[in-house]
């Protein structure tokens, strides 16, 4: 038998999580699909135990940096304690509280493997080997956010190697870790393991963090290579096999070979869209979902006559970033409920009604040694785009609060202004503690902030947030603003 509901969500992930609220505070009935744990990977695999892993050595490296603290800092990290830490972080992989919080909300929550069988249709195949089928009056979301892509290298699937799931649920650190991949996982799981003591080897095709300007990635390589761990650019393996002793034999490009206790792939993501049954309505298996900024789906009639299936993050393939697919959701939520309310898009209940900033105001953060943080265009993708490019780059030793912050290595900030238009389109901080100065630069972006305003913007002393201060001063005097 069929059940009629105003709403199905597929995943209950915070990305899902916040579809199902939105809607739900507009009086729609809602029903959200979960075959795993309520949270999704960030909860449980990304977002929340990586950065508690990172963060006992980071506070250590801080202290160290600080004197009259550095000399109160006895001992070395306590990693059982770290690995214990992290297991409260995430609850023991125990969902309790997110389940809770949904039926706090009143969204329903059916654990099972939710599939689309047609249009507005949902069969969910439950543990008990019976299924249940939902029709969506309004709309059906995918959430379903997306797995760890596992390249091509002969013996490497038959390695059982890590993925981040396996590194950031880890209940002990080894001796030997060998990483392939350059980009966020990889630098922050190479952070995480030196700072335990695992002798870290990372191997990347090019250079580190290549979303962002390259500085970023030097400086993160050199501070890798402060914290003891090999980084090997240019390289990447050619075969990997597990022996009988369990150790990995990775044979390099180098015509090396390296050998390690466990190698972790963090080569980039593939959409979770298998076994979803898009094929029933027109969509491809296996593939991202495009979307149009309202979050509805493209394609096979989906937008005609009103939209009714949506997609919102990793699967949208827009940012792979939990606060942007939160952000995503929001205006999927908002515009499914106004459309269910018959109100104009741009009327939605709450106020967000499409999603843009994702297209050229990301903000990222790489909780690496040192800490990486940027928004925006980067100055390649910025000329790229024929922007009238002007740069400024100033280091951190020119600004008194961060001196104060601690006795570190000297991080940098760069801007990418837009000259035509005298607005900020892209910033970069690297240094210690900087994802707390990202805001600022969002919201000049978003914001569109002339830079003669961002001067009447003025950062307390002494702060970190002076690096503003210093960056408008490498700008130049400004006009007399309006």
């Amino acid at each position: 038998m069929t059940r009629e509901v105003d709403v199905v969500v597929l995943g209950a992930g915070p990305v899902g999580e916040n579809v199902a609220d939105r809607a739900r505070a507009a009086g729609l009935e809602v029903v959200i699909v979960e075959r795993e744990l309520v949270g999704g990977e960030c909860s449980f695999w990304a977002c929340v135990p990586s950065k508690t892993l990172l963060r006992s050595a980071d506070a250590l490296r801080a202290a160290a940096r600080v004197p009259g603290a550095a000399g109160a800092v006895t001992g070395p990290l306590d990693v059982a304690a770290v690995f214990a830490r992290r297991n409260r972080f995430v609850s023991d992989w125990d969902d309790a509280g997110g389940a809770g919080w949904l039926a706090s909300v009143g969204a329903e929550l059916v654990r099972g493997q939710g599939r689309l069988d047609g249009p507005r249709r949902v069969v969910v195949a439950l543990a008990d080997g019976t299924e249940a089928a939902f029709a969506a009056r309004h709309a059906v979301v995918i959430a379903t956010g997306s797995d760890a892509a596992v390249p091509d290298i002969p013996g490497l699937a038959d390695a059982r190697p890590w993925t981040s799931r396996e590194a950031t649920s880890a209940q002990r650190a080894p001796d030997r870790l060998a990483i392939i991949g350059g980009g966020t996982v990889a630098v922050e799981m190479a952070t995480a393991y030196a700072g335990f003591g695992t002798e870290v080897t990372v191997l990347a095709r090019s250079g580190l963090l290549g979303g962002a300007d390259p500085f970023a990635g030097e400086a993160v390589a050199e501070g890798l290579r402060g914290l003891g761990a090999s980084v090997r650019l240019g390289t990447h393996p050619l075969r990997v096999e597990r022996d009988a002793s369990g150790e990995v034999v990775l044979t390099l490009s180098s015509e090396e070979s390296l050998v390690a206790d466990e190698v972790l792939v963090a080569t980039g993501r593939t959409p979770r869209t298998h076994g979803l049954g898009l094929e029933t309505v027109g969509l491809e298996p296996g593939a991202w979902i495009d979307v149009d900024d309202t979050m509805a789906v493209r394609g096979a009639g989906h937008e005609r006559p009103e939209p009714w299936l949506y997609a919102v993050g990793d699967v949208t393939h827009r940012a792979l970033l939990t606060h942007q697919g939160k952000y995503q959701a929001r205006a999927a939520g908002d515009v499914i409920a106004a459309r269910a309310l018959g109100r104009p898009v741009d009327d939605a209940p709450w106020g967000v009604h499409v999603a843009t900033a994702d297209h050229a105001a990301v903000p990222a953060v790489v909780f690496s040694e040192p800490e990486v943080a940027y928004v925006g265009l980067t100055e390649a993708v910025a000329r790229e785009r024929g922007v009238d490019v002007r740069t400024v780059e100033v280091g951190f030793s020119s600004v008194s609060g961060a001196g104060i912050h601690s006795d570190g290595p000297e991080g940098r900030a760069k801007l990418i202004v837009d000259a035509a238009n005298s607005v900020v389109v892209g910033a970069t901080f690297v240094g210690q503690d900087v994802s707390e100065l990202l805001h600022a630069a969002t919201t000049a972006i978003v914001g569109e902030v002339p830079v003669t305003r961002l001067w009447h913007a003025v950062p307390a002393f002494p702060t970190v947030s002076e690096i503003w201060l210093r960056l408008l001063e490498a700008l130049g005097r400004p006009e007399v603003a309006a």
